[in-house]
């Protein structure tokens, strides 16, 4: 069974950081790739910045160069960390990783979510 936990999330003022933190646990194999996703109150999930098992990144518009996303393949973990922060980032921020667990085909996995809130 695997299962991913994010932390991190928090109340930050605008123009301020916060870096969060996704560990995958359990019978994993190899992780492929990881990506982070946001859903604010009443809007869709939305995609927000994803690395490749090469290391590779990419990133929405909107968080182009005020966010990092990087990974820690020995600790099955990835990191966001979000600069200059803007009201419009607050949202709950969920954790995928595309792997294969032990005896099974590769799929994705989903945390349960972090809160971040920015406030003006």
């Amino acid at each position: 069974q695997v299962q991913l936990v994010e932390s991190g999330g928090g109340l930050v003022q605008a123009g301020g950081s916060l870096r969060l933190s996704c560990a995958a646990s359990g019978s994993i194999f190899t992780i492929d790739t990881w990506d982070w996703y946001r859903q604010a109150p009443g809007n869709q999930r939305e995609w927000v910045a994803g690395i490749s098992s090469g290391g590779s990144t990419r990133y929405a518009d909107s968080v182009k160069g005020r966010f990092t996303i990087s990974r820690d393949n020995a600790k099955n973990t990835v990191y966001l960390q979000m600069n200059s922060l803007k009201p419009e980032d607050t949202a709950n921020y969920y954790c995928n990783a595309r792997l294969w667990a032990r005896g099974s085909a590769k799929r994705d996995y989903w945390g349960k979510g972090t809160l971040v809130t920015v406030s003006s």
